[in-house]
């Protein structure tokens, strides 16, 4: 990945979708975040945290107005200064610095948090970062991991049934058939994860433990019924686990322990 420095049609794109929402209606997800983590840790202002990939800066934005000590890392100068006026609409500014975690030393040992949401599909060389995160984890430390699940039926990435299912290429090429070639800058989600690949690929990396979306979740905390029912019978049954999280779950969701 580059840092690309002109304006991106996909990042414009993504900043107009969301220009006139309020960091408030991403409350209950950032919640659901901290839930996930506080399974094994309390969660305040004593811990040092990063997000990488911060997008329009709404989880650095909550974070601080909760007086927390998390930075950000973005690769897209356009998405750090949307993330900053955005924080301005709330009296904060953001601390985001613009980098490739690729690329980017976060040094070793100097986090208790590392959040990762939606980003890693965004990542080409994913391994790479992933053990760069790991590393600058301390011992005992949380990564926070979300991205793409790739035999979900549905996708954040494009709607579009099956979408994760098509092969590389095939995905790359309709992308940029429909949205130009500037989606293969940023925009583009150059991987497809899988539950059981996730696991291995953490364990490779040199965490010692991930827990998966079945684990993390909490059935009495879940309104919609059908939801909180498939939730239970996952946390029952891996026979029935293995089928709902691969195909009726767009997200591979973990929380991976140094």
């Amino acid at each position: 990945m580059e840092v690309h420095h002109e304006e991106l049609s996909d990042v414009n794109r993504y900043i107009r979708k969301r220009q006139n929402s309020e960091v408030w209606e991403k409350e209950p997800q950032f919640d659901a975040i901290i839930a996930c983590l506080e399974r094994f840790r309390k969660i305040d202002a004593s811990l040092k945290m990063v997000e990488v990939g911060t997008g329009m800066g709404w989880f650095p934005i909550l974070a601080k107005l909760r007086g927390w000590n998390l930075r950000g890392l973005e690769i897209s100068p356009q998405l750090i200064s949307a993330a900053k006026e955005f924080g301005a609409k709330y009296g904060v500014e953001p601390d985001i610095e613009m980098g490739n975690i690729e690329e980017t030393d976060l040094g070793e040992n100097v986090y208790d948090v590392i959040i990762a949401s939606s980003v890693f599909e965004h990542i080409e060389d994913w391994r790479k970062a992933l053990k760069i995160m790991q590393r600058a984890l301390k011992p005992g430390g949380l990564m926070f991991f979300e991205s793409t699940n790739k035999w979900s039926l549905t996708s954040g990435e494009y709607p579009m049934p099956c979408y994760g299912w098509m092969p590389n290429w095939m995905r790359y090429r309709f992308r940029m058939m429909v949205q130009g070639p500037d989606i293969m800058k940023l925009g583009i989600d150059f991987h497809q994860f899988t539950y059981g690949g996730l696991r291995r690929a953490f364990r490779d990396a040199g965490f010692s433990a991930s827990y998966d979306r079945a684990y993390l979740a909490r059935p009495d905390k879940i309104g919609n019924p059908i939801k909180r029912t498939m939730l239970q019978l996952c946390k029952r049954s891996r026979l029935i686990k293995f089928p709902i999280q691969t195909f009726l779950i767009d997200v591979t969701t973990f929380v991976c322990v140094k």
